[in-house]
């Protein structure tokens, strides 16, 4: 897998960019705390310690991955919100600080975070077991459409990205979102692991999430939520080519901080970020995950957690979630 280049020039305009006047040479003088805000074993928790790991490297203090999961996501991204803005806490910030508050959940949203890096953007998926009668995704949602309320589904909590992906998915088909159940879980891991048990029909993480029981033969993918074809499983079906509305979605995590973070303090984790990205070291690590290395700086994540804001927010509302 080839892995986007990012020149030393490119770099150090990342730091420049995004500090204007301010310094990047900060540096931890004691341990820093990573929050996650979902289970141990998921794709994010793998990302961030992988990060954790890499940016102590870098910096030269432990960098200590914390599960703080709970209130579907409202928990651990709470905690990374309201920490002291000095540098110690950091946090991989997913895409349900765009849909927490607009499910009335919690009045925290991404204005409330410093925005450091992207670090991935997956698309969601639909993954059945090796011996589940369906064959498509057209034959599910069929058998949806004849038989409301009987399959079920899971992938994340109860409103999460993934429960979203597919709630949006059947409500742009012309099927109640609810025609397929969703059984709450405490992330991907979880949810494979019941789909392996038979105790759910499907799950639709992330690619990604699925590649080792994927490849192992102990589930089959059916669609790829994405207008691009994976580089791993080409041969996985596009939603937006299957369906007739073309439905997409994708996820994001990022690396992001408490609010009001200094600037000196944000561009030089920013400039650190961009460094372990242009690696080697992360693109092999990403490869083994089947996934591609991905990036955007401060300034360009800030723009696109106000646009995931304003899109996700349109999909709570047309599937019924919004909350006042």
């Amino acid at each position: 897998m080839s892995k986007t280049a990012f020149s030393a020039a490119a770099i150090a305009a990342i730091c420049l960019g995004s500090a204007a006047s301010a310094e990047c040479d900060w540096q931890p003088q004691r341990p820093v705390n990573f929050i996650v805000p979902w289970g141990a074993g998921g794709t994010t928790d793998t990302n961030a310690r992988q990060l954790a790991s890499m940016l102590q490297d870098r910096f030269g203090v432990p960098f200590n991955v914390v599960n703080r999961t709970g209130g579907n996501g409202v928990t651990g991204h709470m905690a990374i919100s309201r920490a002291r803005p000095d540098g110690q806490t950091i946090g991989a910030v997913t895409v349900e600080i765009n849909t927490m508050h607009h499910f009335g959940l919690t009045d925290l949203t991404y204005e409330d975070i410093t925005p450091l890096a992207l670090m991935n953007q997956p698309a969601a998926s639909v993954l059945v077991g090796k011996d589940s009668r369906f064959t498509s995704l057209t034959e599910v949602l069929d058998y949806a459409r004849e038989n409301p309320g009987e399959l079920t589904a899971s992938g994340t909590s109860q409103g999460g990205i993934w429960h979203l992906a597919l709630a949006g998915m059947l409500e742009a088909e012309g099927l109640d979102p609810e025609a397929i159940r969703w059984v709450p879980s405490q992330g991907s891991a979880s949810a494979l692991q019941e789909l392996l048990a038979g105790g759910v029909d499907m799950v639709t993480p992330s690619l990604d999430e699925g590649k080792a029981l994927v490849e192992a033969g102990e589930i089959r993918a059916l669609a790829y939520m994405s207008d691009t074809r994976s580089d791993t499983f080409p041969d996985v079906p596009l939603t937006a080519e299957e369906l007739d509305s073309g439905w997409t979605l994708a996820a994001y995590t990022t690396v992001s901080g408490p609010k009001d973070m200094p600037e000196d303090i944000a561009c030089s984790y920013e400039a650190a970020l961009g460094e372990i990205v242009a690696s080697d070291e992360w693109a092999e690590f990403r490869a083994t995950l089947g996934a591609p290395v991905v990036w955007g700086g401060a300034a360009e994540l800030g723009e696109l957690m106000a646009s995931y804001d304003e899109s996700l927010g349109r999909t709570i509302e047309a599937i019924g979630g919004a909350q006042e």
